[in-house]
């Protein structure tokens, strides 16, 4: 893939089966894999989602990758959401804003990849790979990824089963 270039999301193969996260079965929805900047990061120890994705990234790719467009954002995190505001006039247009950033669940896919995240810091450039999943626990409990960058809001974050992130 292009360095930042939006991200490449691929059809999950016929018989794959990912494993379970703790008491949650681990539904591949889609192949996920992007090159980004780290716009933010959050971790979460506390609520109930902790156990899965103890962290979150707000990722930016395009030129959302731009110091001179990051700059011009406020952007922040908490409880799992990722929040930009501007002065005046927003230094790209807000659909392309939209389109080239997201919050993203990070659920490690075994220890070793939890180390690697643990080092990643806002403002590092990265490469994801993994699988845009869901998962669902007895009793009814779900957490489905957006499955589309076109998307704002309840419900747009990616949540992504990380195989592989590289610092660039």
């Amino acid at each position: 893939m292009a360095d930042a270039a939006t991200p490449l999301q691929s059809p999950v193969p016929d018989g794959l089966v990912l494993p379970d996260v703790g008491d949650a079965a681990t539904t591949a929805l889609a192949g996920f894999s992007v090159e980004a900047r780290v716009l933010g990061r959050e971790d979460y120890r506390f609520d109930r989602e902790a156990a899965y994705a103890p962290l979150d990234l707000a990722l930016g790719w395009g030129r959302m990758t731009e110091e001179a467009v990051v700059s011009r954002l406020d952007i922040t995190q908490s409880g799992r959401w990722y929040r930009y505001r501007w002065q005046a006039e927003p230094p790209i247009p807000l659909a392309e804003i939209v389109r080239s950033s997201a919050n993203m669940h990070m659920v490690p896919a075994n220890q070793a990849v939890a180390a690697d995240l643990a080092r990643i810091a806002e403002g590092d450039r990265v490469r994801v790979d993994g699988w845009l999943v869901q998962l669902d626990r007895p009793g009814g409990w779900r957490w489905r990824s957006s499955l589309t960058r076109e998307d704002s809001g309840g419900g747009a974050c990616e949540l992504v089963y990380v195989c592989a992130v590289t610092r660039l």
